[in-house]
């Protein structure tokens, strides 16, 4: 008979803690070696205790001591392996959770068969994760590739820009609408207008709002 799989179990609600203790050490395969109520108690246990897989609550003494805990886990062993465990399902908790390096994210209240099907999977090598948590983390994916692709557009048409041009941007973020900028150059609004028709086709955009939106988005203001 193979050895069992040891589980350390992570959360602040006592009755759920003991319910998955029940639920896991039910099964032929696997087993619970430690639980913690905290995410500093989960971080000295996974010191001390040999473990296979971490059920992580994210929201214990804090809103996100779970992902604090895993961070500090992974620190200390890239390989520690976590399955999150949460009530939350929002697209910002998402990301965040899946950014601190976990296979999994289970939301609670799914059914027993559902959630050892996950942990099965995630020790056997081959973590799944539900549609909406994969379409979530592949959406993130695509907007960071889009980030970075917009980053070099700008970076590579910034170097391009004259002083000029690079002045009246810095005009735009500050908030200065056409006549001000014209009074600030001390130039006719006229000549404002024909500056910023060649930001707008240098940069592909219809109007100053977008080139100052995209600017703040990719926090690249200092560079003006």
């Amino acid at each position: 008979m193979s050895e069992k799989k040891k589980i350390l179990i992570a959360d602040d609600f006592q009755l759920l803690r003991e319910d998955l203790t029940d639920l896991i050490n039910r099964q032929h395969d696997m087993e619970v070696v430690g639980t913690a109520s905290s995410g500093k108690e989960i971080v000295n246990l996974a010191k001390t205790t040999p473990y296979d897989l971490i059920l992580m609550d994210i929201e214990m003494e804090t809103m996100n001591a779970g992902i604090v805990a895993t961070e500090q886990i992974r620190d200390e062993n890239p390989q520690a392996e976590v399955i999150f465990l949460t009530a939350h399902e929002t697209k910002e908790m998402i990301v965040t959770a899946m950014g601190a390096g976990a296979l999994d994210y289970i939301v609670k209240g799914c059914d027993e068969e559902e959630m050892l099907y996950h942990i099965r999977f995630a020790l056997s090598g081959n973590p799944i994760m539900s549609n909406k948590i994969h379409e979530t983390v592949m959406q993130e994916y695509a907007r960071l590739q889009k980030s970075e692709r917009s980053l070099l557009f700008f970076i590579n048409n910034i170097s391009k820009l004259t002083s000029a041009e690079r002045e009246l941007i810095k005009l735009l973020l500050q908030g200065y609408k056409v006549n001000e900028i014209a009074g600030i150059r001390c130039v006719e609004s006229s000549t404002i207008k024909t500056q910023i028709k060649g930001l707008l086709r240098k940069f592909g955009c219809s109007r100053t709002k977008e080139i100052v939106q995209i600017i703040r988005e990719l926090n690249i203001e200092h560079l003006f």
